[in-house]
């Protein structure tokens, strides 16, 4: 079952929470993909979102996080205090 066009509630609310925090969004930035993304989390002890959802959930679909989150080309970019640049 979808959830506001997401595969589940936990891939929609965990790319929400990346895409709405500025704080998520810009480690986002600095992150090639989800899976680079969840590690930065951990290391700043941080092990779901606001809403209790933890950012290694089971149910997450990580391709689906990574396609709405993070750019394809997200390795050829470098990343300053404000944007990711291309």
């Amino acid at each position: 079952m979808s959830y506001n066009g997401y595969k589940n509630y936990e891939t929609w609310n965990v790319a929400l929470w990346i895409s709405n925090d500025e704080g998520l969004y810009n480690i986002a930035m600095s992150c090639a993909n989800y899976d680079e993304f969840v590690d930065a989390m951990r290391e700043l002890d941080s092990l779901e979102t606001p809403d209790n959802v933890a950012w290694n959930d089971s149910g997450i679909d990580y391709d689906e996080v990574n396609e709405a989150c993070f750019p394809e080309d997200a390795e050829d970019c470098e990343v300053d205090e404000h944007d990711r640049v291309c």
